[in-house]
C-alpha cells in the first residue's frame, strides 16, 4: 500500500495555535455508518450508553527538549525513550555535528554525553546528574511542543499547562496524548451522571509520533518503541464490561494501540507492561475497541492510517474532507472527532 494514498491537502490556517476553552467546547465530528454528524466534545455524554467503558491515557509529558552546545555549536536535544539509569535515548539536531564522546552543555550544573549514534539524528546520550534528571529537566527543558504549532520564542507559561490532560499522573511521555486534551472536570462528571465509567492505563508517548513516514510504501515504515503499562485490576474491568455488552471507548490512538497490543485474538485483554511497536493499518482487525475519540492527524502519518483502519478509508476521507470544508481546527490543540468502528477491511 502507498503512502500517498493517505495524503491530503490541509490549509495553514486550520492548524491549531491554543485549545478551545474551555476545553470541552471543541468541535467533534462523528463519524458513523450512518453519517457525519457536528458536535461538540461536551456532548459526549450523550453519545455514550450507560455501561461504556472510556479508557483514557494517564502519562505525564516531560519537559523532554533541551537546547545546549558542544563548544560554541548550538545542540537541541529532544528525548524520546529512556535506556537505562541516566541513559536516554533522543534526537539531536544538528546531529552532524556529534560524535560518541561529545559533551553536549545545557547549564553550568547540567550536562550529557553522547554515547552512540544512530540514523537520522538518533544519538543516545548519558545525562551528568541522573539522580537528580527530573529536577534539571523542569529547570531548564522545554515543553516538546509538535512542530507544526509555531512558537517563534519557545513554549510559553500557558503551554506548560495546556499541554497536559487531566488524566495526567505518570512522568514519562514527550508528546501529549492529545484527545484527552479536550476533557473537563465538568464533562468528567456528566460521563459518571450518564453511567459511563473510566479506567486508565499508561503509554508514554515517543518523539517518534512527529517522525514523517519517509518511505514509499506503508510497509516499508518502521515505528518506534513506546513504553506502556495496563494493570490486571484494569485488565479484568475491560474484560467485565465487554462480556456485560458494554463498549470499550479508547480515548486516543495511545490508548487504542496499547489496548490492541494487549488483546488476544479472542478480544480479551491480558495486563500489560513492557513496549509496543504495534502499527495499524487498513487490514488489521480490531480486537478490544468499540469507539474511538481522537483529534484530525497529520497526512501521511501513522495516525491517519489507523483512524483509516478503524472506520474505513473511504469513509474517514470523506470525514476529512467535509472537516475542511466546515473549518474544523487540526492536530494537538485542534478539535476531535468520535469514530465507529468499521466491521469492513477497506
Amino acid at each position: 500500500m502507498r503512502v500517498d494514498e493517505f495524503d491530503f491537502d490541509l490549509p495553514r490556517q486550520l492548524i491549531a495555535e491554543r485549545p478551545a476553552e474551555p476545553r470541552d467546547t471543541a468541535r467533534m465530528l462523528e463519524v458513523a455508518a450512518d453519517g457525519l454528524f457536528d458536535r461538540q466534545v461536551r456532548d459526549l455524554p450523550g453519545r455514550l450508553e450507560a455501561g461504556d467503558l472510556l479508557v483514557v491515557n494517564d502519562t505525564r509529558v516531560i519537559p523532554a527538549r533541551l537546547h545546549g552546545k558542544r563548544g560554541l555549536a548550538g545542540i537541541e536535544i529532544m528525548l524520546h525513550q529512556p535506556a537505562a539509569e541516566g541513559l536516554w535515548r533522543a534526537f539531536a539536531r544538528p546531529a552532524k555535528k556529534l560524535k560518541p564522546g561529545d559533551v553536549v552543555r545545557f547549564a553550568d550544573d547540567f550536562a550529557a554525553t553522547v554515547v552512540t549514534k544512530g540514523e537520522a539524528g538518533e544519538v543516545e546520550v548519558a545525562f551528568d546528574d541522573s539522580a537528580g534528571l527530573a529536577d534539571k529537566l523542569r529547570r531548564y527543558g522545554e515543553v516538546p511542543l509538535p512542530p507544526y504549532i509555531a512558537r517563534p520564542h519557545g513554549p510559553d507559561e500557558r503551554d506548560r499547562e495546556d499541554y497536559q490532560t487531566v488524566f495526567a499522573r505518570h512522568d514519562g511521555a514527550v508528546a501529549a496524548p492529545t484527545a484527552g486534551l479536550h476533557f473537563t472536570p465538568a464533562l468528567l462528571d456528566a460521563l459518571a451522571a450518564r453511567g459511563v465509567d473510566m479506567v486508565r492505563l499508561t503509554l508514554h508517548v515517543g518523539a517518534g509520533t512527529f517522525l514523517p513516514v519517509k518511505s514509499e510504501t506503508v510497509e516499508g515504515h518502521v515505528m518506534h518503541a513506546e513504553r506502556g503499562q495496563l494493570s490486571p485490576e484494569v485488565a479484568d474491568r475491560i474484560n467485565a464490561v465487554r462480556a456485560a455488552g458494554g463498549r470499550i471507548v479508547a480515548v486516543g490512538t495511545t490508548s487504542l494501540r496499547l489496548l490492541e497490543s494487549a488483546a488476544d485474538e479472542d478480544g480479551t485483554v491480558r495486563p500489560f507492561d513492557g513496549s509496543t511497536d504495534i502499527f495499524i493499518t487498513p487490514g488489521y482487525r480490531f480486537r478490544a475497541v468499540d469507539l474511538l475519540l481522537t483529534n484530525f492527524h497529520l497526512p501521511r502519518s501513522t495516525l491517519f492510517m489507523l483512524v483509516c483502519a478503524f472506520s474505513g478509508m473511504d469513509r474517514m476521507k470523506q470525514a476529512y474532507a467535509h472537516a475542511i470544508a466546515a473549518g474544523y481546527r487540526f492536530y494537538s490543540y485542534g478539535d476531535a472527532c468520535l469514530l465507529h468502528r468499521s466491521d469492513k477491511n477497506d
